[in-house]
């Protein structure tokens, strides 16, 4: 089963708990965006609170615990019986963060809206604003269902694999660093951007366009892979990605934010 989902599909889907992971680190809180419309069903699911620990020396989005992250999801009446769709307004950015925690705390059926709420209205298929309501879920988070990375393992991959940097090309090279205290990247990593993962309009490439990316970065089958970004949002799009080429890949959930927290630690330029 394909990790993504169209309008068309969802909208003949049936009973499903969708999530509305819209805002991020720029721009309004996802709570006004969601207040302002969203699919009929959704319920708010906030990067900050729900999808991530508080910030500190693991990271600005470090991994919540799996008790934290269970009492979210059953607030939000996710049960591991009934499809979790995801979605955001941004290329699926922050909604992929939401899917690679449900799969890493074990959900067995999560998609990722392709294209977002503007794939969904350009269909013309309904927006409300009325907050929706759920049931309390039962779902049962146990940690594990997929690969990470610690700093070590980080290291250790750029030079044994392939360490793809999720984030724009001018950070990786240390040219500009808008968040965090430092420029640069992991040392052996290599800059591959999530923006080339979409098409203008915010859908995912063909899973053979991806593999031919992927390829050309060093990404390829019998090859270990790990991906990276600023706190381990954007680096989740990347696992995406490189799920829908064929390439299982490690997440490094602390990322440059971890990395540099640790003034020891390497700092490539370039």
């Amino acid at each position: 089963m394909s990790p993504l989902i169209t309008p068309a599909e969802l909208a003949d889907l049936g009973e499903v708990t969708l999530l509305d992971v819209r805002g991020g680190i720029t721009g309004p809180p996802g709570s006004v965006l969601y207040a302002e419309g969203h699919l009929p069903g959704a319920l708010f699911c906030d990067l900050d609170a729900d999808l991530a620990a508080a910030p500190g020396p693991e990271g600005r989005h470090p991994l919540p615990s799996a008790a934290h992250f269970q009492a979210a999801m059953r607030r939000l009446g996710v049960s591991a019986g009934r499809p979790v769709v995801v979605y955001d307004d941004a290329g699926s950015t922050i909604a992929a963060r939401a899917w690679w925690l449900l799969r890493y705390h074990g959900h067995p059926d999560v998609r990722v809206l392709d294209g977002g709420l503007p794939a969904w209205r350009d269909l013309g298929l309904p927006v409300v604003k009325e907050e929706s309501s759920a049931a309390p879920g039962d779902f049962v988070a146990v940690p594990g269902g997929l690969p990470v990375l610690d700093a070590d393992e980080a290291a250790a991959l750029a030079a044994s694999g392939v360490l793809l940097d999720a984030r724009a090309a001018a950070r990786y090279r240390g040219e500009v660093e808008p968040i965090d205290p430092v420029a640069g990247h992991v040392p052996g990593a290599v800059s591959a951007p999530t923006t080339d993962n979409v098409d203008p309009d915010g859908r995912f490439r063909p899973p053979a366009d991806l593999r031919a990316r992927f390829a050309a970065l060093g990404a390829r089958d019998g090859v270990a892979v790990g991906a990276y970004c600023g706190s381990g949002v954007t680096a989740a799009h990347e696992v995406l990605a490189l799920e829908l080429a064929g390439v299982p890949a490690a997440l490094y959930v602390g990322s440059w934010s971890n990395w540099v927290a640790d003034p020891s630690r390497p700092v490539a330029t370039g």
